[in-house]
């Protein structure tokens, strides 16, 4: 059974950092499967933050381009998100996913396994 566990979150004046993990068991994490980050902000849908697949292939959504930072780590199973300058409107529940397919990691929405979220604040 596969399970991601997040953490990380936290409460953050704006302009500062955090870094999300996502700890992933009963999937390997190797190269060429897909993995994201996605935020819900409360009364908004859920969007794509930044995901990585093959060769380390990575995607951003234009918002956060520049600021955060998605990789992993493939020994230890884990999934992390550098996020940097932070804004208020980066408030939001983070949620990681994985999938077993190895093209088109932009499309999140399809993945099939999903931790339960972390939480993000940034204060102004």
């Amino acid at each position: 059974q596969v399970s991601l566990v997040e953490s990380g979150g936290g409460s953050v004046q704006s302009g500062g950092s955090l870094r999300l993990s996502c700890a992933v068991s009963g999937y390997t994490a190797r190269a060429g499967r897909c993995l994201a980050w996605s935020r819900q902000a409360p009364g908004k849908g859920r969007e794509g933050v930044a995901t990585i697949g093959s060769e380390g292939r990575t995607y951003y959504l234009d918002s956060v381009m520049g600021r955060f930072t998605i990789s992993k780590d493939n020994a230890k199973n884990t999934l992390f998100l550098q996020m940097n300058s932070l804004k208020v409107e980066d408030t939001a529940m983070y949620y990681c996913a994985a999938d077993r397919r190895t093209s088109w990691c932009r499309g999140w929405f399809e993945y099939n396994y999903w931790g339960q979220g972390t939480q993000v604040t940034v204060s102004s």
